[in-house]
Parts: structure tokens; C-alpha cells; sequence
């Protein structure tokens, strides 16, 4: 490879490292309720207050991963074309739908086993987002930060996941943008968290040792934190339903960066 060929790719690189990590917006430090929440003990059965799991400041991307995106990914680590890679870190269904070619380059990457979208996060010094981190942002709605409680936030999350779903799927950007300035977090696709195999409880659960008992028994002990929030359930279990080679139709990414 001659000089200027070089430079070219080196410009590249930065030019496209650059537009990701421009589209990062940051997101204040807070607090979210746990999902699931277990007594300790008899005495705390009747109490009300909800466990709070802090959640640090942090960057997040402003859009999901694009299909170009992630095809100058491809091009840079040719271990996770479909062709090359491995059938241990990603299934038969693995970049299926980018072989549409009426797709438009702008719509989210989908059909991306979670080793491939956290091997892209990792190659620009990010990370997929905790499922803390996640639903703490998912929360917002344009105008409130904390829309849990919104009833009509919540419809609107319940009928998306109600819809019927074809292969066609919007550009990014083209749904809604919560009070942080993040597009899409509900109604375009699904999206991979870093620990979407465990489930997010308080510290207290995870020390109850008939928790995994509880758990998948579904005990009386445990309740979720909003029952309330249906479409939090729907994600739960949807999560829980994953590999982490799945690569599902309508199931993307986005990454975060920590605060330096």
C-alpha cells in the first residue's frame, strides 16, 4: 500500500470515528427503580418504598447504529462480515436483513448478534449500555424525564409493541426524541444492553437466596417495581428470551462512553 493510499485510510478512520463519537449526547446522573424488588424480610412485606439504583452520568449515542455504519465497521474487521464469522458469536439469521438492497443506508443495523454490536462499541473505545443505563434514558419522553408514571407515554410504547411488524424499517430520527435529545429508544426497533442476560433487581434480591427460585417459579415473594409498566415487562422478558448470538429481525444497538 503506497503512502497516499495510507493517509486515505487513516482519514477515513478518523472521519468515521469522528461522526460517532459527535453524535454522543450526555446524560445527567440519576436514579431509576428497580425492576424486580424482593423483601429482605417479613417486616419490610408491607413496606411501599421503592430501591432506587443510582445510575452515574454517562454519554450515550443520539441515534441507533445505522446500516452504514456498521458496513464501514464490516469493512475495517472483516472477522464480523457474515461470511467470516463465527458461528459461536452469531446465528443463521446474523446480518439477514441487510441483504435487502432497497434499504436505506440510514435505517438501524439489525440482525446483530450481541458479541458483534459490543465488539463495534469496543472498537471506538465505547460499550453497550447497562439495562440500568438504558431504561434510566427510555424513560424520558419529550417533555419529562421520568414518564413512567405518564399514561399516555405508556400507551404509546404498548401500542408499538402491539403493532404489526414488517421488514420495512424508518431511518433514524424518524420516531421521537426524548428531553435528553435521543431519537428512537421506543418505537423504531429493540435494542441490546451489556448485561441483558441478568436481570435488574436491588442489591437486596440478589442476596435472597430464594431468588432464582422466585424468579422463574414466579413466587409471591417478588413483584415488579410498576406493575403499572407493562412495556416494562414486555422488555424483560424479551431480554430474557436472547443469546448472546441471537440475531433477531428488529433487534439493534446503540452505544454509550463513560464520563472520562
Amino acid at each position: 500500500m503506497n503512502q497516499a493510499a495510507v493517509y486515505l485510510v487513516i482519514l477515513i478512520s478518523f472521519q468515521f470515528f469522528t461522526c460517532v463519537a459527535s453524535e454522543m449526547i450526555q446524560i445527567p446522573s440519576g436514579s431509576i427503580a428497580a425492576f424486580w424488588q424482593s423483601p429482605v424480610n417479613a417486616k419490610e412485606k408491607n413496606k411501599k418504598s421503592v430501591k432506587e439504583v443510582v445510575v452515574n452520568s454517562f454519554k450515550m449515542m443520539r441515534y441507533p447504529v445505522t446500516i452504514s455504519e456498521y458496513q464501514s465497521f464490516i469493512k475495517k474487521n472483516s472477522q464480523w462480515d457474515k461470511k467470516n464469522v463465527s458461528s459461536l458469536y452469531a446465528d443463521e439469521s446474523y446480518l439477514e436483513m441487510m441483504s435487502d438492497k432497497d434499504k436505506s443506508s440510514e435505517a438501524p443495523v439489525t440482525s446483530v448478534s450481541w458479541f458483534a454490536a459490543r465488539a463495534f462499541c469496543q472498537s471506538f473505545g465505547m460499550r453497550l449500555p447497562k439495562v440500568s443505563e438504558w431504561e434510566y434514558v427510555a424513560a424520558a419522553s419529550e417533555l419529562k424525564r421520568d414518564a413512567n408514571k405518564d399514561e399516555k407515554f405508556l400507551k404509546r410504547i404498548l401500542e408499538w409493541y402491539g403493532e404489526p411488524r414488517t421488514g420495512s424499517l424508518k431511518n433514524v430520527g424518524s420516531i421521537y426524541k426524548n428531553i435528553y435529545g435521543v431519537w428512537d429508544l421506543h418505537g423504531l426497533i429493540w435494542e441490546w444492553v451489556e448485561d441483558f442476560n441478568t436481570s435488574f433487581v436491588t442489591g437486596e434480591s440478589r442476596e435472597d437466596s430464594s431468588f432464582n427460585k422466585d424468579m422463574f417459579c414466579g413466587a409471591g415473594a417478588l413483584s415488579g417495581a410498576d406493575k403499572e409498566n407493562y412495556a416494562a415487562f414486555m422488555r424483560f422478558a424479551f431480554r430474557s428470551s436472547l443469546s448472546g448470538k441471537s440475531s433477531v429481525w428488529n433487534l439493534g444497538f446503540r452505544c454509550v462512553e463513560d464520563n472520562k
